[in-house]
């Protein structure tokens, strides 16, 4: 049973919503089923993938799930998704050109893009028409310590944070070939120096794009001109909450399904940051903190915007959030154990 990840739920045919959480240092997924009526979060199983489980990304039509590996061989493995139970199946692994903190896909579905850290790289893989990753088919350099990369709605421009340069690269995406280049103005550069550029994320409209800075909690706020794939500075804002004095290490970025909220983990603290965020400019206002699970790398919101789920690396759980629906803060979380070291959420809703 374990073996596959498959699991029977009395009565789970209807629709659900499933939760999954990869956990490094037990080298497993752990699936969960969101209630929201009860508001709570069931443990289904967990899937050993065989490797230092991280980063994660669902295929848009919600039947793959891929996880990278951060341990050697570096790979991505692809599982099939069963909506009906939330099991995963393992259909395939492919081999990726470093260790990655981040993967996502390109909006048609047929690349995988990668960041690694460690190699200072951006790769692409293909996806072939089972939905298993295929082979790296490009590799490019890029300035220290790359985190994130994730196309536009577009599919046309990519961006990459580099932690250690103080930018995001630009590229176009020719998504025939599958092959990046670099833009007209192929870097964003973030100011002040030594922030630590490394999660971000556009709102739904693609006129913001948003920024989490590691090692200051810096928050910026760009303008986004999606003819061209440029960015604009607009405002700095931040996750560390108020009399913080510990070193800062902030982590994920996530937005409401609305647009109307932003939310930033700040590991230390261990605490979520909740801004409102200005339809008109795009501006941030800090709302408020709320403890959560001890060293919040990875969270996540789920598509209704009514809860936060939240992991703690530290702690080895993790918790759900109610989410109150005017002023977007998260309440106060219900804790239950994940496996050793969570650190990535994804949340799959099934019709």
């Amino acid at each position: 049973m374990l073996a596959t990840g498959f699991a029977v739920l009395a009565g789970s045919a209807s629709a659900a919503t499933w939760v999954y959480v990869s956990n490094a240092d037990s080298q497993d997924i752990s699936v969960m089923q969101l209630d929201r009526a009860a508001g709570s979060l069931t443990p289904v199983v967990k899937v050993p993938v065989g490797g230092t489980a991280m980063p994660m990304v669902v295929s848009r039509d919600k039947k793959f799930l891929y996880v990278a590996l951060r341990s050697q061989p570096f790979r991505v493995v692809t599982f099939a998704i069963d909506g009906a139970t939330g099991g995963l199946k393992k259909l395939g692994e492919s081999a990726l050109a470093d260790s990655v903190p981040n993967i996502d896909l390109d909006p048609s579905g047929k690349w995988l893009f990668a960041a690694s850290y460690g190699g200072n790289k951006i790769t692409v893989n293909s996806i072939e028409k089972d939905g298993v990753v295929g082979p790296v088919q490009q590799v490019l350099r890029t300035a220290p310590n790359a985190h994130a990369i994730h196309a536009d709605a577009s599919g046309k421009y990519v961006f990459a944070t580099s932690l250690g340069g103080d930018n995001l690269s630009s590229w176009k995406f020719d998504a025939a070939s599958g092959m990046l280049s670099p833009n007209d103005t192929p870097l964003v550069n973030v100011a002040p120096a030594k922030t630590g550029p490394r999660h971000f994320l556009w709102d739904k409209a693609q006129k913001y794009a948003y920024l989490i800075n590691e090692l200051d909690g810096g928050v910026d706020v760009f303008a986004y001109d999606a003819a061209k794939g440029t960015m604009s500075h607009v405002q700095r804002s931040t996750v560390v909450p108020p009399g913080f004095t510990g070193k800062v290490w902030a982590a994920d970025l996530q937005i409401s399904p609305d647009g109307r909220f932003l939310y930033g983990s700040e590991r230390t603290s261990s605490t979520l940051t909740t801004f409102k965020v200005d339809p008109a400019t795009g501006r941030l206002q800090v709302v408020g903190q709320t403890p959560t699970e001890k060293t919040p790398r990875g969270f996540a919101v789920d598509s209704t915007g009514r809860f936060l789920i939240s992991t703690g690396q530290d702690s080895h759980g993790v918790s759900l959030h109610p989410i109150d629906a005017a002023t977007g803060m998260p309440g106060a979380g219900k804790s239950q154990p994940a496996g050793k070291n969570p650190n990535w959420v994804e949340i799959v809703e099934m019709p």
